[in-house]
Order: structure tokens, then sequence, then C-alpha cells
């Protein structure tokens, strides 16, 4: 299968699996590769990068093909390691240089929100915007930011970090006192992400089942008219748009796009942008809050599109 001279390929490089895609100069996709990531073995996951790279480049029939990556964490601008990875293996290990070096070319890498934030806004959901808020509610709770078509990483490497702020509580219910991975209280991340959305559940509903139930689940039973389960999300909407309400205030992007496990409930979007107004500093409210448009794929999109077309 013959492909463009100037294909760019994208890896998505995730705790469980490792996903690299091919993309034509605009951006439709040519090829695709998945793999169980290894663990906990840092030489073993260069290895395992440099496979599907060079098994699509076969498949293409191409040489040398622009290589982005997207990574749990962040480059460090005073080491040039990963930093905050919660892949463990991949903290402290100047894997862009070593990367670069396996693959015999220069190589991007970025964080995954990011890589996401990008997709988004390259021919996603916010394809058209000045500036885009890219939203991770999975896991963990991540985000990115992209400015006229480019990543704004900052200084520090963490723009768009607003997981491991604390979660604004006024005008809220109570909220539990949490502890998050990163040894800070509090954090949005722990009332944001998906296993925090089934943990605030079972805090609060008075007949929650012996097994636990996940975001799934509870939406599914809120969609049922279960009472609990719709309490469940009401206080979740709420503390999600008191949340981006902050950074509203502080980016005050066009767009804001929702992806992760969690944006698959059906009313988020909606939900949230109708709860925006009342707590942005500003007498009008114009920000959308869209559903993604590249689903799991937009984070290997947006590794791809680190390199302009």
């Amino acid at each position: 299968m013959a492909a463009p001279s100037m294909t760019r390929i994208g890896v998505d490089l995730g705790g469980s699996k490792i996903e690299a895609i091919a993309l034509a100069a605009d951006g439709r996709e040519l090829a695709r590769r998945r793999i169980a990531a290894p663990s906990h073995d840092y030489a073993r996951t260069i290895d395992a990068v440099r496979g599907l790279v060079e098994g699509l480049e076969a498949d293409l029939g191409v040489g040398r093909a622009r290589v982005g990556v997207g990574t749990p964490g962040a480059i460090s601008s005073l080491t040039g390691r990963i930093k905050n990875a919660n892949s463990t293996q991949l903290n402290g290990r100047p894997f862009a240089a070593d990367l670069t070096r396996a693959l015999e070319r220069e190589v991007r890498v970025e964080n995954d929100a990011n890589c996401f934030a990008l997709s988004e806004a390259s021919d996603g959901a916010g394809a058209g915007a000045r500036l885009v808020f890219g939203v991770i509610l999975g896991t963990g709770v991540g985000g990115g930011i992209v400015h006229e078509g480019r990543v704004w990483a900052g200084p520090n490497a963490i723009a768009g970090e607003w997981g491991h702020n604390e979660m604004p509580s006024r005008d809220l219910a109570p909220l539990a006192d949490t502890r998050c991975y990163c040894g800070r209280r509090r954090c949005i991340e722990t009332y944001l992400s998906g296993p925090a959305l089934a943990a605030d559940h079972r805090r609060v509903a008075t007949h929650a089942p012996a097994t636990p139930l996940d975001a799934r689940a509870i939406a599914a039973l809120a969609q049922a008219g279960d009472d609990a389960a719709c309490a469940t999300l009401e206080r979740y909407f709420d503390r999600l748009a008191g949340a981006l309400a902050m950074v509203v205030n502080i980016v005050d992007p066009d767009v804001i796009v929702l992806g992760g496990g969690v944006s698959n409930i059906e009313p988020l979007c909606a939900e949230v942008e109708r709860r925006l107004p009342a707590r942005v500093f500003s007498d009008r409210v114009v920000t959308r809050v869209l559903r993604n448009r590249h689903g799991d794929s937009s984070g290997v999109r947006g590794a791809a599109w680190l390199w302009p077309a």
C-alpha cells in the first residue's frame, strides 16, 4: 500500500497498551497497530515503540516517517527526563533521547493529555477554535491547552494540569476529605476521575450494593431513574462545572473538549455548559463544552499531529 512521503506516525504510550497510527498529510488514517504494553520494563518499552513504528513503515512501504509520542507525565525542562508519569518505569528516564537514538531520527514527545487536546483542536470537536482546553476524565484527570493549533506546555511543562489543584468548594455540597497519589489533599482528580465518582456514590448512597458500581453503571442507573444515582451525577456535574469555571476564569478558552471514559455520560457536556455561567466571573459566557470527536483515538492522533501537515 503506497503512502505519501510526508507520513506521520503517532504513538500513544498507555499503561496497558501501546497504540500507533499512521496519518497522511490531510489527517486520513493509513494504518494502525496496537500491542500490550510491557509491564514495568523501560528497555522493552523503547523496543516496543520502535517495533510499532518500523512495522507501520513496512506496512505502508515508506521509510523514516515523522514520529510523535504521547506519554503519561511530561519531560522536565530541568533534566530532560520524564516526570510525573503514573507509568513509573518512565520517571527519571531520558525517554525522548533514548527513543531518538533507537529510531535514528528526531522524535517529538508530549504529554498524553496535550496530545488529546491537539487532536481535538486540529480536526476534532475544537477544530477552528483559537483556544482549546482539552480535558481527560478517566482513571485520572488531565488537561491540555492548544492555542492557534499549537500545544502550550509552559516553562514548567505542566500547563493544563488542573487535576492537581485543590477542588473549589464554594456553593458545592460538602466535600469528603481526600488524599491524592501525588501526596496532596483534596486534588480535583480525587473528586472528578471515574473512580472518584464511584467512590462518592459508595459514600453517599444509603443502599449501595455490596459490589461497587463503576461510573458507567451509575450513569445507567441514573438514566433508569434511580434516585441515588441521579443525586450522584448531580453532585458530579456541579463539581465539574465549578472546577472548569476556575479554568475559564484563568484561561478563557473558546472550547472545552471532554474526553476519557466519564465523558461518555450522555448529559455531561450540556449539564456542565448550562452550569458554567453562574460560576464564571463574566456577564456573558460563550465557552462551549463539547464531547470529543475522535474518542479513544484522539491521543494517538494528537501524537501524530505534533508534526504539522
